[in-house]
């Protein structure tokens, strides 16, 4: 058996979403304490808040006064009304709340029956039961209570990393779904915008809203989560985060924003797309062929059908981009140019192999007689420097005084023969090269000096 203990303070709140439950007949008041209870299995909301009231203290430093907890035996286990009412209470008085205040329901809004307990935590004097421990102790318990009525021991399910993500099912527990398509979500995926967050929850038919207000002269900043049918429509209550848990807080999903910055990489998927495009001959080519390459195309239409958004979600590195990210030519507007306007693909410009890049390296290193390559050889059969024809070669200098030599077409032979010496491959680095001109090379200098000097200005 797993429990989930949560503290709050809203008591109206908790009794509000119990008895919407039993008012859909998808659960039902099993029994209470200090609470008045008329047998017939249903909740008179308000009197019920009444009640609660009249054991609370006017005064009380307790932020929290109140605690929402719900047991939930394992799938297989089948009890009564009456065993779940038994559990309920000895589970309560294990915990130190036997004389508080407390509501117990069964919700039986999924297959696996569970139950609720709305309670007090604060005395009429003011004081506060303690949540020290919470956790540990009610593990202790419920591992006690299930070998005492033979129940089969239930682990609440831990999230790895490589636990495969399953869409939402209407017919099992909505909140537990949602919290754990969230987290796994925002594990694995790296997305920078809220739509790119949107595009991945919708494969799994969820949809995030930022909600932005003030509340008693205070801002607060939060996102809430719709789960949905295959049609797009709501089929439960919104879900706060807070309701979720830490990982699918406001806070939380803008750090994961931050933190994708930096390992994102589009060049994969921009070339997997590129190719697509190029051999698509339209909208549902174009979807199939990324489809075959595991990258799914989202498109976010207005109410008139025009796309006004596109997403490209690529499993293959667990990249979600949004297609400005990628290129002009893959936004939304540009596709939506393609698809719904006068069907002009847009042009893209494929990526070069690495051949040809390796080939016009090669074709800038032999027109820059980069130094590595040997010399060309003369009618003898000799290695000769001097003698090469079509070249020319010019001196330049930067301000910190290094020459760099570069070669122009010019037609004409060298001036001098001087240098018509053979030399050998690998050694030209130990020999002047035909630019070296001392008197230039001292003149040169002198200019740097005076320069130096200038800048200095005068000595007084």
């Amino acid at each position: 058996m797993v429990a989930k203990i949560h503290l709050g303070n809203s008591l109206y709140g908790a009794l509000n979403y119990n008895g919407e439950k039993l008012n859909k007949e998808k659960g039902k008041l099993l029994d209470s304490n200090k609470i008045f209870n008329d047998g017939s299995g249903k909740l008179n909301i308000h009197r019920a808040f009444e009640d609660f009231k009249r054991w609370m203290p006017t005064h009380t430093k307790t932020e929290r006064p109140m605690m929402h907890i719900s047991l939930n035996p394992h799938p297989d286990d089948r009890l009564t009304d009456v065993e779940y009412a038994r559990l309920a209470h000895e589970y309560m008085e294990k915990m130190g709340f036997g004389d508080m205040p407390y509501l117990i329901f069964k919700h039986e809004d999924i297959d696996r029956h569970h139950i609720h307990i709305v309670a007090l935590r604060v005395r009429p004097d003011g004081t506060a039961i303690s949540d020290q421990n919470n956790f540990y102790r009610s593990k202790d318990i419920c591992r006690g209570l299930e070998k005492k009525y033979g129940l089969k021991p239930a682990e609440r399910q831990r999230i790895t990393p490589d636990m495969p993500i399953t869409g939402l099912d209407p017919n099992g527990d909505i909140k537990r779904q949602v919290a754990n398509i969230v987290k796994m979500v925002g594990m694995r995926w790296k997305f920078q915008t809220i739509g790119e967050f949107n595009a991945v929850l919708s494969l799994y038919n969820i949809r995030c809203e930022q909600t932005d207000g003030r509340v008693n002269g205070r801002e607060y900043h939060g996102l809430v989560y719709f789960a949905l049918d295959d049609d797009g429509k709501t089929i439960a209550q919104p879900f706060k985060a807070s309701r979720l848990g830490k990982f699918s807080s406001r806070t939380a999903i803008d750090n994961r924003f931050e933190r994708a910055k930096g390992k994102i990489d589009v060049t994969p998927t921009k070339g997997i797309v590129t190719d697509a495009m190029v051999i698509s001959t339209g909208k549902d080519d174009f979807i199939d062929k990324l489809k075959e390459k595991n990258i799914d195309l989202i498109l976010r239409f207005t109410s008139e059908g025009r796309i006004y958004g596109a997403t490209f979600i690529d499993h293959n590195t667990m990249t979600v981009l949004n297609g400005s990210r990628l290129g002009r030519e893959f936004s939304a507007n540009a596709l939506e140019r393609w698809f719904n306007g006068d069907g002009q693909k847009p042009i893209v410009a494929t990526q070069q192999p690495d051949v040809d890049r390796t080939q016009t390296n090669e074709g800038v290193n032999n027109e820059g007689q980069s130094m590595s390559s040997p010399p060309p050889v003369s009618d003898n059969g000799q290695p000769n420097r001097g003698r090469q024809n079509d070249t020319s070669q010019s001196t330049s200098r930067s301000q910190s005084g290094s020459r760099y030599q570069s070669q122009t077409s010019s037609g004409t032979q060298p001036k001098s023969d001087s240098y018509d010496q053979p030399t050998l491959p690998g050694l030209d680095l130990f020999q002047v090269g035909p630019g070296y001109d001392p008197q230039e090379e001292a003149f040169y200098r002198a200019m740097q000096r005076r320069k130096k000097k200038k800048r200095r200005g005068p000595i007084i």
